[in-house]
């Protein structure tokens, strides 16, 4: 053992009485990673628990009070482990899990409450360089008794199955006996569909829609705790264990808590499984565990790390968003994917929505393609609920669930509360279907991004066929010659069931394309793989020929003369309101729904959002004309929209707005703008601000052969670095603003073309390093550097 490290084991290493015992890790010294909440405002509680939340992917843990309080909701999830939800009729949520962080501190027998005598100093922080939460608090309680608490909470990155919790208690200014009472207490969950838990003194047992999760703990104490036996029966039965010491004036004493969970999904028997993980990391020292969780980030930022410089605010919402979108995606399972608020909060249950493959997918492609990969392989194991949807509705091929959970079975609610506070019948779950292409896009681009023939053989080609034949069916060829798709819903949710919603039909149509597509590439380079998809799907001789045809039949809604889409049949002669001086005075609430349905005003990006995906498919003048046209009248009643805007402004150089955008995608959570945070953070918001860093500023754009570059810095942006994937090559870019230039660093193996927009390329290799300067607004060529 080193520096004084306890093993994790009873009766651990004592330190001098009086020694100031340090926790496992330091929070880091760089204040531009570090995101403060002091004072303790516990009208924020909520608020705050989501924001500065732990997550590894596989369990997540909202960031409550250890000793709780009356407006905490505290919560731990696993990924992927629901309840069920037929109390409230809106489907299964995430189970929540055993307060493993719950710790009740008492001095002399007062116990430390912040609502009890008086806070003298709090302050949360939450170390997004290190995945860590601290906790500092000073409270004297009425006896006059003045008590340091230093707190440290993770969620382990580098073993997925551990979290740890280390807390440090100092008597400032008395001698007397400090008491710490830990365990698993109820999580205070009572609805009629909690999860079934059983416990003792060292695990817990939940079992959630068959699915069971063992939560198993161990505890090392520094200097030796004397166990105690519990105060009443109550906490035997809850399995909480109580420590106490006598301590002078001056003392600290450290409990160290890690705690291993286990799923039936991933071992036969997840209550041993967790009792033997707690026996092998009891031989390891908890400052190495820590450090361990510690490196794991420190590599992931390698990877996928946005510096700014010359803007502080944005760079310190993109590390935010950075860190939220690590701590959600776990590469090591394929059957769970993201909720809409990942594992910080229950507001959608943990549903999962088309958020993940248009929003958060692309980050997880160009800066962790495992994870890219098992969230593609969950859809996958959905595709039979995909099937079985499109069966039900009278068509063929796969229909994807509005919201999915575990299964892929539909679960969208069949009501919900509209704007004004009326119940109304919710036709997300019946109409929304633009999620089979877009699950079709992600797959499709993870392939050009990575090159992975393994995924496409195995899944990827067996969903694009199967949403492709649900489109053949779902479009009809009626008498005007012309395919159309009628009574759906597009992004823009406030027009239902409108017919030849421009982004679902050109979705749609590129979706049957695509399909097509890729089943000339498997004929052509993997002929004996594409026999045996070929047989096991059926797949008719004339059928990619059939959805080229529907394809090209399908109505689009484009106007060659002024480059418009028109966003739905109907959609010019609606009502022209003035949406944005709506927007600027929050007053769009107070419009009745049948008003808004009368109006052209929409909730977010939806021709917009078409034109992002399909950016290459039209010319700039076409983006720019349906930007401006559509901008003005939206309402952006979705925390996905600012985002996306902010994307589209960028790249069409208008750096203003898409600061503007930028700022307010930013605002959703840190400044908790749309008031909704308590309910976990906005993880589409999170993952659009991140590709209107690189897909908008940085202008990085996927190719058959490698990259294309368009940046467009704004206005006061020194410099911007960021690092993408290609194939196996990780590209290390940096922006600067004054001279225009561009220096990019290949790492890896391999080789690609790096295309400049309206500017030279190059063949770049790994391990070298290249560089263009724009001289009199355009680029001069590419030059290598010296490594």
């Amino acid at each position: 053992m080193s520096d004084g490290e306890p093993a994790l084991a009873p009766g651990g290493v004592a330190s001098p009485a009086g020694a100031d015992i340090d926790l496992p890790l330091a929070v880091s010294n760089d204040p531009g990673w570090l995101l403060v909440e002091g004072g303790g405002t516990l009208l924020r509680e909520n608020e705050i628990e989501s924001i500065f939340s732990i997550a590894n992917g596989f369990i997540g843990t909202r960031a409550s009070l250890e000793e709780g309080s009356t407006l905490s909701r505290p919560a731990t999830f696993a990924a992927g482990i629901y309840v069920d939800g037929s109390a409230h009729k809106s489907g299964p949520a995430l189970a929540v899990l055993p307060d493993w962080p719950r710790l009740t501190i008492a001095v002399e027998g007062e116990i430390l409450s912040m609502a009890r005598g008086q806070v003298l100093e709090h302050c949360r922080t939450l170390d997004l360089r290190q995945g860590v939460l601290w906790r500092e608090w000073r409270q004297q309680n009425p006896s006059g008794r003045i008590t340091r608490v230093r707190l440290l909470r993770l969620a382990s990155l580098a073993d997925r199955h551990l979290l740890l919790q280390s807390v440090a208690v100092t008597a400032e200014n008395y001698c007397g006996r400090i008491e710490l009472l830990a365990g698993f207490p109820l999580n205070g969950r009572r609805e009629p569909e909690a999860p079934t838990e059983t416990r003792d003194a060292s695990t817990a047992l939940v079992e959630a829609r068959g699915t069971l999760v063992a939560m198993a703990i161990g505890s090392v104490w520094q200097p030796r705790l004397e166990p105690a036996a519990p105060a009443d029966e109550r906490a035997a039965d809850h399995g909480e264990r109580r420590w106490c010491r006598e301590v002078g004036r001056g003392e600290t004493i450290r409990l160290d808590r890690v705690v291993t969970v286990h799923s039936s999904r991933d071992v036969a028997n997840p209550k041993e499984a967790a009792r033997e993980h707690v026996e092998m990391v009891k031989v390891q020292q908890v400052r190495t565990l820590a450090t361990a969780h510690a490196e794991a980030w420190s590599c992931r930022w390698d990877a996928a790390e946005v510096t700014i410089v010359g803007d502080e605010a944005v760079q310190r919402a993109l590390r935010f968003a950075v860190y939220h979108l690590v701590a959600a995606a776990n590469p090591r399972d394929e059957h769970a994917s993201i909720g809409a608020r990942g594992l910080t909060g229950e507001t959608y249950r943990g549903h999962v929505f088309w958020d993940t493959e248009i929003y958060m997918l692309p980050f997880y492609v160009f800066t962790d393609p495992p994870a890219a990969r098992a969230l593609l392989m969950y859809r996958y194991h959905t595709l039979g609920a995909a099937r079985r949807k499109a069966q039900a509705l009278g068509y063929r091929g796969a229909l994807y669930a509005w919201e999915s959970a575990d299964t892929g079975e539909e679960v969208t609610p069949r009501l919900g509360v509209a704007r004004d506070g009326r119940v109304v019948e919710m036709l997300t779950g019946e109409q929304e279907h633009h999620i089979s292409a877009d699950i079709a896009y992600g797959v499709w681009h993870y392939w050009r991004a990575t090159g992975d023939d393994a995924f496409i053989v195995g899944a990827g080609a067996e969903i694009l066929i199967e949403t492709a034949r649900f489109w053949a069916s779902r479009a009809r060829v009626e008498t005007d010659g012309h395919a159309h798709i009628r009574a759906v819903i597009g992004p823009d949710e406030y027009h239902p069931s409108v017919d030849d919603n421009a982004y679902t039909n050109v979705m749609a149509r590129w979706n049957l394309h695509c399909a097509a597509d890729t089943i000339g590439v498997l004929q052509r380079e993997r002929p004996s793989d594409w026999a045996g998809i070929s047989a096991r799907l059926a797949l008719a001789a004339d059928e990619a020929a059939a959805w080229r045809a529907i394809a090209d039949a399908l109505v689009t809604g484009l106007d060659p003369d002024s480059g418009l889409f028109e966003q739905f049949e109907g959609y010019f002669d609606l009502e022209d309101v003035d949406v944005i001086g709506l927007r600027n005075s929050g007053n769009e609430a107070s419009f009745e729904r049948e008003r808004v349905r009368r109006s052209k005003m929409i909730k977010q990006a939806d021709v917009v959002a078409l034109c992002l995906l399909l950016w290459d498919q039209w010319p700039r003048a076409v983006h720019e004309a349906n930007f401006r046209y559509y901008e003005p009248r939206t309402a952006h009643g979705s925390s996905l929209s600012p985002a996306l805007h902010a994307l589209i402004a960028a790249r069409l150089g208008d750096g203003a707005l898409a600061r503007r955008y930028m700022q307010q995608a930013s605002d959703i959570d840190l400044a908790n703008n749309a008031g909704t945070v308590a309910g976990g953070v906005h993880m589409a918001a999170l993952g659009g601000l991140w590709q209107a860093a690189v897909f908008g500023v940085a202008g990085v754009r996927a190719r058959e052969n490698g990259i294309a570059l368009d940046p467009q810095l704004p206005e006061g942006w020194k410099q911007l670095g960021c690092c993408v994937q290609w194939r196996q090559c990780r590209l290390r870019l940096i922006l600067a603003a004054d001279p225009a230039r561009i220096e990019i660093a290949v790492e890896g193996s391999g080789e690609l073309t790096i295309t400049l927009i309206d500017g030279p390329a190059c063949r770049a290799c790994a391990g070298r390093r290249y560089a263009a300067t724009r001289e009199r607004l355009a680029w001069g060529s590419w030059r290598e550097l010296k490594w």
